[in-house]
């Protein structure tokens, strides 16, 4: 089987198994003691520290480690409004988030706080000029990704970031798509909030990093000891934490060369089946996007159905893999007002570092093979 969705999660990278395996078994200690077999795993928890700072430029001491990027993104957005309420009841956010992100400002709304949801262009782009429109006297946060899940669009984080500083609005963004693919420094971005994902570049599931930006105070998600300098109690997942660590140092360290290999690999696949396969269309924006992402629609296709088939083959996605028990077309699509007669037949393709040229040929012709059936 060939894997196709490394949007969904990737494998993790046998260096960086490498690298967690001694804290299986022999470095057990809780960070919190005071004795050797604590200090080892504190060590730990540290150097993996600098390894996150140093991915995305920040200082160490502005990254809390948490359970994955549904609990980062969270801690920020409700440890922002919560703690700056007196200022305001306004967020800002967009129409093709992460449920992550969706689900919590739909939470908020029940206590009193307002959202505006601010829509996307036809490849899934915010315009910085829609989001000024909706800052008020209230607002107190925007939320925007950095990078589309599905369709892969990057946003233009750095200008809606200055124009958030200039109405003294905290500003934050889920990059679990774009951190370790992308640069995500935070000196370009200028975030005062940025959340990861481990599993989303090659490092363990159930382990994410939400960046804080030096003085800004979040109001506790979790309550407990005074683990993580205060900020996230609960006795740290030494283990994962450890291989998220390995897994920035990698990125890091690969970052140009696995850009290049998932953009080749992803563009080929796209014009061997643009070759193939006549009704097909490109869904997102066809240069800002990830390297690695190629949403395609095929015309007449209808994806619920050949998915049963093709997955026996190929793994790929009809929509984000968070939530693709839904058979209906994808909130994400409906957004960029893509017709329903594209929506039907849209699949994304997400290459990785170990995708290789000889499996985008297989994938050009099972996937045109069977496509060709389908809408034939």
């Amino acid at each position: 089987m060939i894997y196709m969705d490394y949007n969904a999660t990737t494998p993790i990278d046998k260096e960086v198994a490498r690298e967690m395996e001694p804290y299986l078994q022999d470095h057990f200690g809780n960070p919190s003691s005071t004795y050797q077999y604590g200090v080892k795993t504190k060590n730990a928890i540290e150097k993996a520290r600098v390894q996150v700072a140093t991915l995305i430029g920040c200082q160490p001491s502005e990254i809390v480690f948490t359970s994955g990027e549904t609990e980062s993104n969270n801690f920020a957005i409700k440890g922002a409004v919560f703690k700056n309420k007196d200022r305001g009841n306004h967020i800002i956010t967009t129409q093709i988030e992460h449920p992550a992100v969706l689900e919590v400002c739909k939470y908020l709304e029940k206590y009193g706080f307002k959202v505006s949801y601010v829509p996307v262009d036809e490849f899934g782009m915010v315009s910085v000029s829609d989001v000024k429109k909706e800052i008020t006297s209230k607002t107190i946060l925007i939320s925007i990704m950095h990078a589309n899940n599905e369709v892969g669009t990057v946003q233009p984080i750095k200008e809606i970031s200055k124009l958030a500083k200039e109405y003294r609005v905290i500003m934050h963004s889920d990059a679990a798509q774009s951190a370790g693919k992308i640069p995500t420094e935070i000196n370009n971005l200028e975030v005062d909030l940025l959340s990861m994902s481990g599993h989303k570049f090659y490092g363990p599931k159930g382990i994410g990093a939400l960046y804080i930006h030096q003085g800004l105070k979040l109001e506790k998600l979790m309550h407990g000891a005074g683990q993580e300098q205060g900020r996230r109690a609960g006795t740290e997942n030494v283990l994962e934490i450890v291989g998220l660590g390995k897994a920035c140092e990698i990125a890091r360290r690969d970052l140009e060369k696995n850009l290049s290999h998932t953009k080749k690999l992803r563009d080929d696949l796209y014009v061997g089946l643009s070759k193939k396969i006549k009704n097909i269309r490109l869904i997102g924006h066809p240069e800002k996007r990830l390297p690695n992402t190629l949403s395609l629609s095929f015309l007449r296709l209808k994806t619920n159905k050949f998915l049963s088939e093709i997955n026996k083959y190929i793994t790929v996605s009809a929509g984000a893999a968070c939530h693709s028990g839904e058979v209906k077309a994808s909130y994400v699509l409906k957004a960029m007002n893509i017709s329903p007669k594209w929506t039907k037949g849209a699949l994304r393709f997400s290459t990785g570092k170990m995708t290789t040229a000889d499996e985008i040929d297989k994938s050009v012709k099972i996937l045109s093979d069977n496509i060709l059936k389908f809408i034939n």
